[in-house]
């Protein structure tokens, strides 16, 4: 007779359960060093993307950094009722909406750029440096390889 038990699976052995576990950590890791200026990650993503593109559409910066558009746009109208980015009709298409960062949003990118590397080099400080590149390299190959598995896939420019 077969057992009915189902297989035993150990969590930190699975991939998966790891990466959700570094998230974890990153984010109150983000939180730590950024805790005075009222800043998410995905918050910083969208001003640091507006600011390298500035002009971009929602729907263009959605792609960039592998959100929903509806989540985007929720995160967006936050920014914007908090005065540090603006919206502008397109000159071409007045469907469209073009995103650029306020003086208000670019102070904030400023400030919050010492906390985001601060985090970046404390998820990665047990490493040494050949491993983080090692590290580094080995995520995005899995990034990339699944990017189209992705509920929001990211549309990085080529």
């Amino acid at each position: 007779m077969e057992s009915t038990r189902p297989h035993r699976v150990q969590l930190d052995a699975q991939p998966g359960h790891a990466i959700r576990r570094l998230h974890q950590i990153s984010l109150g890791i983000f939180h730590q060093e950024t805790e005075d200026l009222n800043v998410t990650p995905v918050q910083y993503a969208i001003l640091q993307t507006v600011r390298d593109q500035p002009g971009c559409d929602q729907r263009t910066l959605a792609g960039r950094i592998a959100l929903d558009t509806s989540t985007t746009a929720g995160v967006v109208d936050r920014l914007e009722a908090r005065g540090l980015l603006v919206r502008r009709i397109a000159p071409t298409d007045r469907r469209v909406r073009l995103l650029a960062l306020t003086p208000a949003g670019e102070l904030l990118l400023a400030q919050t750029l010492p906390g985001m590397e601060r985090t970046q080099e404390r998820i990665l400080e047990p490493l040494s440096p050949e491993q983080r590149r090692q590290f580094m390299e080995l995520l995005q190959q899995l990034v990339t390889a699944n990017n189209d598995l992705s509920r929001a896939p990211s549309e990085r420019p080529r």
